[in-house]
């Protein structure tokens, strides 16, 4: 094992949990004590849309209200079954009086939301077909990656930030005449950034489709705050 294997297989082992006296044996330097921020980034493929919109009704009844959103859901679900939705979930309705104009009634308005998982390729259909329908306010779409694939990013986020840590360790170190670095503790914090798609409200059919290749891959990230033992 080279160098670096070497300080990342300790680095690995210090973001386990340890005890205090493990602690106080690790932070005991009889160098100099540098601190080093490494961070990384990696994008990923597609792998799902999230899509989450939001239906609404309006009727001079809380009861017609709820009436029109129900028929509004029905022909909502059944487009987005027809695009083969994964996960759809609807939450529960909920209904308010807005005061009328002079002289017009009270309107009662009634809403929902719905939410679900669609492959990219069904992105134009999405827009197009359930886009337009009456009553639907299209939220941004997620793009998500496969989260088979999240051990492997997160190992390679890992290494890399470590990496990019330690070369900012070893040019500091250089600074002050030393060479010898061990890594004396590591802090990490990252996730995954989710690339949206701007909203759209009642988007009507364009000349030129919405490309799914044109969303802003699924981006993980990872920074790390690592404290090196440096010595000559």
């Amino acid at each position: 094992m080279g160098r670096f294997g070497l300080l990342f297989a300790s680095a690995l082992a210090l973001i386990q949990p340890v005890s205090a006296a493990q602690v106080q044996l690790q932070l005991s330097c009889s160098g100099a004590v540098l601190e080093a921020r490494g961070s990384a980034t990696v994008k990923r493929t597609i792998d799902k849309l999230r899509v989450v919109l939001r239906l609404e009704a309006q009727d001079t009844s809380a009861s017609g209200a709820l009436l029109q959103l129900q028929q509004r859901l029905d022909a909502v679900r059944r487009s987005l079954q027809s695009l083969q939705v994964q996960e759809l979930r609807v939450t529960s309705p909920s209904v308010w009086q807005r005061p009328g104009a002079a002289g017009q009634p009270a309107q009662f308005e009634a809403s929902s939301q719905v939410s679900g998982q669609l492959v990219p390729a069904q992105l134009q259909s999405l827009i197009s077909q359930v886009g337009g329908l009456p009553g639907v306010r299209l939220a941004p779409v997620e793009a998500q990656a496969d989260p088979s694939g999240d051990a492997a990013a997160n190992r390679q986020l890992l290494q890399a930030a470590y990496r990019d840590a330690l070369q900012r360790g070893q040019m500091l170190a250089a600074a002050l005449g030393l060479n010898t670095l061990r890594p004396l503790q590591v802090q990490s914090d990252g996730g995954v950034r989710p690339a949206p798609l701007p909203a759209m409200a009642r988007a009507m059919p364009a000349p030129a489709p919405f490309d799914p290749r044109e969303l802003s891959e699924p981006t993980d990230q990872l920074s790390l705050e690592v404290t090196f033992c440096a010595t000559p």
